[in-house]
């Protein structure tokens, strides 16, 4: 499978089944991440792979309602950083964008061996890293649930996510965010 591919068969899907967890599918995953690009290679991005069934019990109460169905998640990566930790430029700081790439690079690996990696929004970060014991100085940025895509829809579902499931959901057209030259309204 190319990039392209990858790109093109990533789906954020809700209802997954559960796949085993090795090291060595944690250290591919983590050296897709390992090996992109950072502002003057500064590899800002910090990870906590979740795959132990008691940790992955406590992470459930650091999600938030509607995120039931991450459950059945075999493992939950928490993406996390610091500001410091990367280029600050005049008022740019990189830390967010750098681990963003990183953790794409990290996403597509897991949709080239054929798993679901779906980052998510709905979580306490206080809670996440009191789980997971991450130093209160760095930001908890988002939680990739990890599993297999379920030929069963996820009896947890909203209505709305179970209407979303089959088929991915629509894209702008490029006349949205495409602009060639220069910015217009």
């Amino acid at each position: 499978m190319d990039v392209k591919e990858s790109i093109e068969k990533r789906r954020a899907y809700r209802s997954l089944s559960p796949v085993e967890i090795t090291e060595d599918l944690i250290y591919d995953l983590a050296d897709s991440a390992r090996l992109f690009c950072s502002c003057f290679n500064n590899q800002p991005w910090r990870y906590v792979f979740v795959y132990d069934k008691k940790v992955l019990q406590d992470m459930r109460e650091a999600l938030s309602k509607g995120n039931e169905w991450a459950h059945a998640g075999s493992m939950i990566v928490a993406v996390f950083s610091k500001s410091d930790l990367d280029c600050i430029i005049k008022d740019r700081k990189y830390y967010l964008f750098d681990t963003g790439m990183a953790t794409a690079a990290l996403i597509l690996r897991a949709t080239e061996l054929g798993l679901v990696a779906h980052p998510i929004a709905g979580f306490s970060p206080k809670k996440v890293k009191e789980i997971l014991k991450i130093p209160v100085e760095y930001h908890v940025i988002t939680l990739v649930i990890i599993g297999k895509k379920s030929d069963k829809l996820n009896p947890l579902l909203s209505e709305k996510q179970r209407l979303a499931e089959p088929e991915r959901p629509e894209r702008l057209a490029f006349e949205q965010f495409v602009y060639l030259n220069m910015y217009r309204e």
